[in-house]
């Protein structure tokens, strides 16, 4: 459905970004970071804090991020606040973002870098001046969107090749995306959490139970949390094999988060996950990793019309009727209809009533479709992680 604020808007003055949606509407707005052109799925997270774990969160890959709340960038950018491995020159984690309000000067204690800056080394494209409320109405109403987003100080574009373009590119659904951000070599994780004043915390020496984490697109704030909980971690590439995973002896398997279509990814992650059911090894799957774990239970997956990304998602948990308030990001999820005999639902989202969790019955194997790591957003859901550590003996 075209919104009249922007189909065929003209360009006002002093305009040097636009975002041209695939059905041929028009936003104009002014540009900032990388200057070029990139396409990708639109869509909008709600969350007051933590610009910078969103647009380095891998989830993100392929997409343009429309931040809700009006003033993004305002204390700036540093080191501490990545979520990824991205490095300079790097799209890891989100394309692009669009903003209502221009970008200020860094105003916080712990801003080492402008976002327009940090946007521009890593070839982030940004956006402001748009009417973000309406784009997100937009999405509500007609879906995530292909679009492309475009930067050019001199205000020149082609808006019927920008067009083209977006029209072009086929959207995530049977896309695999997991292959392109995770890490290509195994890695023994070190670091707990963050502390104000402190930085990471060092990874502990004392045994501990052995996790082998598969990277899917991972925040790194999962792995941290991981440790925090008690776990020794090794981060290993999204394709490793179910012998290569067995002869790191893992006392159990976390499948993360990413970005992309579950049901492309299953095509090499689900075997090596059903090998780990049949072994009966502990597994526990966040986001992309709980589709995951529900693809090789036999579920299916399904694309969502606008997913949940935010900090504030409110999902209830069937064995007590606690709420827990979430951060979520995703587009695809576990199609709560297809659970086969032998998988329970754990958790369902109170905005919609998607699945947000399943538990395999007689395995030590469950996940959820929410992120209990935050980064930002609420903490209500650390004990997932206790209790996956817990099952390990």
């Amino acid at each position: 459905m075209a919104d009249p604020a922007y189909t065929h808007a003209p360009k006002p003055a002093g305009a040097t970004g636009v975002l041209v949606l695939a059905d041929g509407s028009v936003a104009w707005g002014r540009g900032f970071g990388a200057v070029g052109t990139a396409v990708g799925e639109v869509c909008f997270n709600t969350a007051m804090t933590g610009y910078q774990e969103v647009l380095t969160d891998p989830s993100y890959a392929g997409q343009v991020v429309t931040f809700t709340f009006p003033h993004i960038g305002n204390v700036g950018t540093n080191p501490e606040d990545m979520e990824s491995h991205d490095v300079p020159g790097s799209v890891m984690g989100a394309i692009g973002l669009v903003v209502r309000e221009d970008v200020t000067d860094p105003a916080n204690f712990r801003s080492v870098e402008p976002l327009q800056a940090w946007l521009a080394a890593r070839g982030k494209i940004g956006l402001s001046g748009i009417d973000t409320r309406a784009l997100t109405r937009r999405i509500r109403l007609g879906g995530a969107p292909n679009a492309v987003i475009a930067h050019d100080p001199d205000g020149d574009f082609d808006i019927p090749a920008l067009l083209a373009e977006a029209q072009a590119w086929p959207g995530l659904e049977g896309m695999d995306l997991a292959r392109v951000v995770s890490r290509e070599e195994q890695d023994e994780w070190e670091g707990g959490i963050w502390h104000l004043g402190k930085g990471y915390a060092r990874s502990p020496h004392d045994p501990r139970p052995h996790v082998v984490a598969i990277d899917y697109g991972a925040k790194d704030n999962i792995f941290r949390n991981l440790v925090r909980a008690g776990a020794q971690v090794t981060v290993v590439p999204a394709e490793t094999s179910l012998e290569t995973v067995l002869t790191l002896n893992p006392a159990g398997v976390f499948l993360s988060n990413g970005p992309g279509d579950p049901a492309a990814t299953g095509a090499y992650a689900v075997p090596v996950i059903q090998g780990l059911l049949e072994r009966d090894i502990p597994v526990f799957g966040i986001c992309l990793g709980h589709q995951m774990l529900g693809l090789a239970a036999g579920a299916r997956t399904i694309k969502m019309h606008q997913g949940h990304r935010g900090a504030n998602h409110p999902v209830k948990r069937h064995a007590d009727g606690v709420v827990e308030i979430t951060s979520m990001n995703h587009g695809f999820a576990v199609d709560n209809a297809s659970l086969p005999e032998g998988v329970e639902e754990t958790h369902v989202s109170l905005f919609d009533g998607s699945n947000c969790g399943i538990s395999i019955v007689g395995k030590k194997a469950f996940g959820v479709q929410y992120h209990p790591e935050a980064s930002p957003g609420p903490q209500d859901s650390f004990y997932l992680f206790e209790k996956f550590v817990g099952m390990l003996g």
